[in-house]
């Protein structure tokens, strides 16, 4: 016979949640059952109509942050900056750069986050600084003062004068195209930028740098801030002898990685800085590391709580499955079955010891439902709700980047001219000079690039989307007519709700955030399955990430055909997901649940 999967009457609400009444009662930290929400000042929300977000313009909006249930703010650096690379080139660390307002508007905004019940994360870069910061001036204009050594200075390679070809110190190359050496003509020598020539590398074996970094942090905590995500913290301990990297065939310029992507001494300054400046607030704060290039062992050990070093870290294996062989710009369709392998790992690698944070979306990352889901009119909220349940069922904290709980998509750029983001610049000068088809360097663009996740956000259908009512300072989607937050919270069935019901989920159900994970149907090309089990309590997670019916032929089908239905992404009532005993489960397209049974 045919029956109702999750056992339900016919009514059920629209809320498509059963209420739960408590938080978990665990004894690990408060993160572990929180979200977090990145926010991208420039782009969030503009108080005083000169087309750039501020710190106001959050402040205003953090109502619609209270009704998603969130726990974190991390903000994208504010800080006075050239904004050579939209704010992670900081000039001065601690202050706020005048576009984004005042120091009395950063402590206004903190106060009003911490009334709310929240907490604030700051963005931190320490990598490097901008060429404009102090340190650095007087580093170029003093070659004899003591900044000179914050900064990594080397000669250039013997056999060659300052400027020649092939003159670098090594062959290393920048992430934002061309060499990581840059010339300092009066000196003749070379400065280490491994991103741009405008943001030249610290030097982290100098003590001095070192400690500069601990007062600076430990002046923002005292300020009242709740933690730190800190921007590519595994690339700050360099190989000292700088060896040159391999070569891929056509490459420019050689991978230096090896030898400083979670370098000799990474460990030894992450305790440093743990001791420092973190161990004075271990109940209160959240640090988390951006950490590319970072495998599932070296996470373990940084993320290991008695190894005392960071929270959490970002890692970018299941972001660059989709990379095609002519790099990040150059992309290839998604395997589902890679993406689970890749997640799966993680999931595995640190169950024993250690913690994932989960993500899909950031200020450098596409938007997931265009990349990973289907943004057409027919699928966008389902398949944007489905790849929400999946990563939000995952063991680990949840990072939602703005515009992410409306199912915002990748932008329409129809030119270079649209582009803001010096990556995206560089490459296409660099792919266009090097002979590279100009179309086909833009759709790799418009794909792939970081701009799609900085477009404004979408608050209503208004002129520019309620972000602004001067220009915008780049464009705003033109979907925002119909895709925006005040449609969203009209509409229960919307991503927004979605979003809001994962979240509560997290709050209130301790196998959310306490339970093993267990995968399910890793072959399946289309299925996206798994269990977390907790204290007699089973999660099943499923979700169809096509466009097209499918059956999941799950190992124990029968077993959860009377089980109790926590969360759906398809209206109700209606056509239920149906089971009949003895057959597979049937999933309409980008449809996911969440499904709990509870050991008698």
């Amino acid at each position: 016979m045919s029956v109702d999967v999750h056992s339900q009457s016919p009514d059920v609400p629209a809320e498509r949640l059963r209420p739960l009444s408590a938080r978990p009662q665990e004894e690990d930290p408060w993160w572990k059952s929180a979200v977090v929400y990145q926010i991208y000042p420039r782009s969030f929300a503009d108080s005083n109509g000169d087309g750039i977000g501020d710190l106001r313009g959050i402040t205003g909006r953090l109502d619609h942050l209270s009704a998603l249930g969130v726990d974190v703010l991390w903000l994208s650096p504010v800080y006075p900056s050239p904004q050579d690379d939209n704010g992670y080139d900081i000039s001065d660390y601690q202050g706020i750069d005048p576009a984004f307002g005042t120091l009395d508007d950063f402590d206004e905004l903190l106060a009003a986050v911490h009334a709310r019940g929240m907490k604030l994360v700051m963005d931190l870069v320490v990598n490097h600084t901008s060429d404009e910061h102090p340190w650095f001036r007087e580093a170029v204009g003093s070659p004899d003062s003591p900044k000179r050594d914050w900064y990594v200075w080397r000669p250039p390679r013997p056999g060659f004068a300052a400027g020649e070809p092939g003159a670098e110190p090594s062959n290393w190359g920048s992430f934002f195209s061309g060499s990581a050496w840059q010339l300092d003509e009066a000196s003749g020598e070379y400065y280490l930028h491994l991103f741009s020539r405008k943001q030249p590398d610290l030097n982290w074996e100098n003590p001095q740098v070192r400690h500069a970094v601990h007062a600076m942090m430990r002046w923002w905590l005292r300020r009242g801030v709740d933690g730190f995500r800190m921007d590519v913290i595994n690339l700050i301990s360099k190989d000292q002898d700088f060896p040159d990297g391999p070569v891929a065939d056509g490459a420019a310029h050689g991978d230096g990685s090896p030898f400083y992507v979670c370098g000799p001494r990474i460990h030894e300054y992450l305790q440093e800085l743990h001791r420092e400046v973190f161990a004075a607030h271990p109940e209160r704060l959240l640090t988390v590391g951006e950490m590319p290039g970072v495998s599932v062992e070296e996470a373990r050990l940084f993320t290991d709580p008695a190894r005392a070093e960071v929270d959490m870290v970002f890692q970018f294996e299941h972001v660059g499955l989709d990379h095609g062989p002519g790099g990040k710009f150059d992309p290839k369709p998604l395997r589902l079955t890679d993406l689970k392998t890749s997640l799966t790992r993680w999931q595995q690698g640190l169950a024993a010891t250690g913690w994932n944070s989960l993500y899909w979306n950031n200020h450098d990352q596409p938007r997931v439902v265009s990349r990973f889901g289907d943004d057409g009119p027919a699928h966008r909220v389902r398949s944007a709700t489905a790849l929400a349940t999946v990563l939000h069922l995952h063991r680990g904290t949840p990072y939602v980047y703005q515009g992410e709980e409306l199912g915002m998509t990748n932008a329409p750029f129809a030119a270079i001219d649209d582009f803001r983001d010096i990556e995206s610049l560089n490459h296409y000068a660099h792919a266009v000079a090097a002979g590279a088809d100009a179309e086909q360097v833009l759709a790799g663009l418009r794909a792939i690039g970081r701009d799609n996740a900085r477009t404004p956000m979408q608050w209503d259908a208004t002129a520019h989307a309620g972000f602004t009512t001067g220009t915008p300072w780049i464009g705003v989607n033109p979907n925002h007519a119909r895709l925006n937050a005040a449609a969203q919270l009209a509409d229960q069935d919307s991503v927004f709700h979605h979003y809001r019901r994962l979240i509560e989920l997290r709050h209130t159900e301790p196998a959310v955030v306490h339970g093993d994970f267990a995968l399910l149907l890793p072959e399946d090309e289309h299925l996206y399955a798994f269990t977390r089990r907790h204290r007699g309590t089973e999660l099943l997670v499923l979700a169809n990430l096509s466009g097209d019916v499918r059956h999941a032929a799950l190992p124990d089908a029968d077993g959860w055909h009377r089980a109790e239905r926590l969360v759906t992404n398809y209206p109700l009532p209606g056509a239920y997901l149906t089971h009949t005993l003895g057959e597979p489960l049937t999933l309409r397209p980008w449809e996911s649940l969440v499904l709990r049974r509870t050991a008698h």
